[in-house]
Parts: structure tokens; sequence; C-alpha cells
């Protein structure tokens, strides 16, 4: 309640949706996943589970609060306080030019227009032809002007977008973009 504009839930996502925005996320060889806005670690614990020691896992979160406990609690994932449209200096710091998989728990609804077509050009830059982004949003705010603005954009920068079916065991209930091959 506190910051409102950077923690866009109202309780952490629960295991059915973290298994959704995670499964594209390979289980074996040696990817290179990021994770946007990773908040309070929900999707990291997830992520951890399926890489079990191998590939990278590098998250970027802009609370430094929230960045800090991840670390502590995470200490295999790369976190980094920085902002999502960011993800390519990230990246090219690190010595990576891509990303395999990109997860988002980003607070869409919260963001700008600007803000949010920089962070998606960020997205589909940093990816290779056959990556994979996972965002998700709210089932309740699947009709409001920022949610509708989301799938655009998403349908605009992606060849592909599968909306998943309803995750009524999250609360609230939302639903996961699945996203691939990005228009560059």
């Amino acid at each position: 309640m506190r910051s409102p504009l950077t923690v866009g839930a109202v309780a952490p996502s629960g295991p059915a949706l973290a298994a959704e925005v995670t499964a594209p996320v390979p289980r074996t060889g040696s990817p290179v996943v990021v994770e946007l806005g990773p908040g309070t670690g929900s999707f990291t614990a997830a992520i951890q589970r399926r890489l079990a020691g191998d590939g990278r896992h590098i998250a970027l979160e802009i609370n430094p609060r929230f960045a800090e406990r991840l670390a502590g609690l995470h200490p295999k994932v790369d976190v980094v306080t920085a902002d999502a449209a960011d993800l390519g200096t990230v990246l090219a710091e690190r010595g990576l030019e891509q990303a395999d998989v990109v997860v988002s728990g980003l607070p869409w609804a919260a963001f700008a227009e600007g803000q949010e077509r920089d962070v998606l050009s960020a997205v589909a830059a940093a990816l290779p032809p056959d990556g994979v982004f996972t965002t998700f949003a709210y089932v309740h705010t699947r009709w409001a002007p920022p949610a509708r603005r989301l799938l655009g954009s998403l349908r605009g920068r992606f060849d592909e977008v599968i909306i998943s079916r309803t995750i009524w065991g999250n609360l609230p209930p939302a639903l996961v973009y699945h996203c691939r091959r990005p228009n560059t």
C-alpha cells in the first residue's frame, strides 16, 4: 500500500499462477532466464525449481528492499536493482546478448503507455527468434483500458500471443500471456 505504482499486487502470486507463468523455462540445458519485477519471489522460487541448479537466472527488481530480500532468499539468482526497461544494458554488463526466456511479474496496470512501450521493446530486443516472454493479468481487470492496451502491445511485438485458461486458484484470479517469436 506504500508503493502502489511499483507494487501492483494485493497478495503474492500463488503456486498455480507461478507454475503457468514459468512453464516455458526449460528443465534441461543451460538457459538464460530473466525475471522482471520478481517482488517477493513467487516466480523466482518456481524458476529455480525448474532450472534445478543449471542455467542462469537474472532478476531485475526496481524496489531496493525487495531486491535485497530476494538476494538473501535466493543466493543462486543474480538480483539486480534496475528498471526493466534497462534489460539490454543488464544483459550486456554480464556479457550476454540475449535471454532464452523472460518472465514478468510487472504491474502493467500501473504503467504509463511510454513506460510499457519501453519495457516491451527491451524484452523483444533481448529475445532470440525462438525466445518466449510470459506475463500475466488479473481477470477482473482484463477489459480495463490498461489491460486492453497491454494485450494490443503484446500482439504488436510478438507473432504469437496465447492466452492461458483462467487460473482460479490465484488471488485474484489471473490469466497468462505466452508470447513467442518477437517482432524486432
